[in-house]
Formats: structure tokens, sequence, C-alpha cells
């Protein structure tokens, strides 16, 4: 049972251009003329987006119907979504340098890195199980995720990967294992 895999991460927003942990925001426009610009994605059995306006919008500028699936949702910042990571520095350090370093704490109340690493593995392993080709529309910790769990990386290696909005990644799966899949 073979499973094709391509994340595509949702286009710039204003929170991205000042470094704040997102919220419900709308792609910046110039975001969505770059989508439009992407090459023709190839056929997908499946296609599904994160439930948040910024990925919704990245699926319809690349012409895409995908469907919402909430797996794919950003990872939960709690009551630091909407601001810098500056004045969260600067305000509460000790529970930034404790959400950096313990991947399995949450102290914005929200989700633990470890948390959204479960969930995305969970939901890849469904994929697996469906078999066929899945384009998928989130978010760049989601991504960032993705690829740790592919490279059966600790759950630190989720600071060692930058992904770009817009960036398109390919994943495989045989159905026992997932495999990074790089092509020009």
């Amino acid at each position: 049972m073979n499973t094709r895999l391509t994340w595509i991460c949702n286009g710039a927003t204003a929170a991205n251009r000042k470094a704040l942990f997102p919220l419900d925001e709308p792609l910046e426009k110039k975001a969505v003329e770059e989508a439009g610009r992407i090459a023709a994605l190839p056929h997908a059995d499946r296609i599904v987006t994160s439930p948040a306006l910024r990925a919704r919008q990245t699926a319809e500028a690349l012409r895409l119907k995908a469907q919402i699936d909430p797996w794919l949702r950003d990872c939960d910042h709690g009551r630091w979504a909407g601001r810098s990571i500056e004045a969260i520095e600067a305000e509460e350090p000790e529970n930034l340098m404790a959400w950096m370093t313990e991947p399995g704490v949450a102290p914005h109340g929200g989700e633990s890195l470890l948390d959204l690493r479960k969930r995305v593995a969970g939901w890849m392993d469904a994929q697996s199980a469906q078999s066929g080709h899945v384009i998928a529309i989130s978010h760049a910790a989601v991504i960032r995720v993705a690829v740790a769990h592919v490279l059966q990386a600790p759950p630190s290696s989720f600071w060692l990967s930058d992904v770009e909005p817009l960036a398109i990644l390919r994943m495989t799966s045989s159905g026992s294992r997932w495999a990074l899949r790089f092509q020009h």
C-alpha cells in the first residue's frame, strides 16, 4: 500500500512578518499572488486543508478544492496567540525557555510540541492506511513535526528545520514507514 503526501505550507501573513504567534489571520495580498504562480500540482486522490483562514485561502489561491481537516490545524499557542516572541521573552522568559527546551510542556495553556507531534503522526498513519496521493495545506509547525516524525528524530529536532510560507514538501509511505521524497 503506497501513499504519497504533498505538504504545502500556508502563505505568508502579517503575523509571519512581525514574528507573532499566529491568530486566524488572512494571507497577505502578495502571498495570494505568489500561490497563484505555483506550477500545477499533480493529481491527488484527497486534498485537505487546516481549518485556519490562511490555509483555506492558500488552497483557494492554488485553485485546489480542499476539504477541511481539523487534524491539520496549527499548534494551539494558547494565550500567546497574537503576541510576539520578544514580548513573551521579556514578560515570561522562564516559560518561553521551558516551551523551547521541554517538548512536553505548554506554559501558554495550549498544545505542547509533543502533543502536536502525536496528533500529526496519528493523522499521517491514517493517511498511510488509505493509500493514494494526498495534498495537505497546513502550517510550518505541523510540517516541522511531520519531518521529525518521518526521520524518527528527537522532539528537540523541531527547532532544526525551517518551513517557509508556500514551501512544498513530499513524503511517501510504504504502509510500514514514511520517508522524505526529494525531486526536481
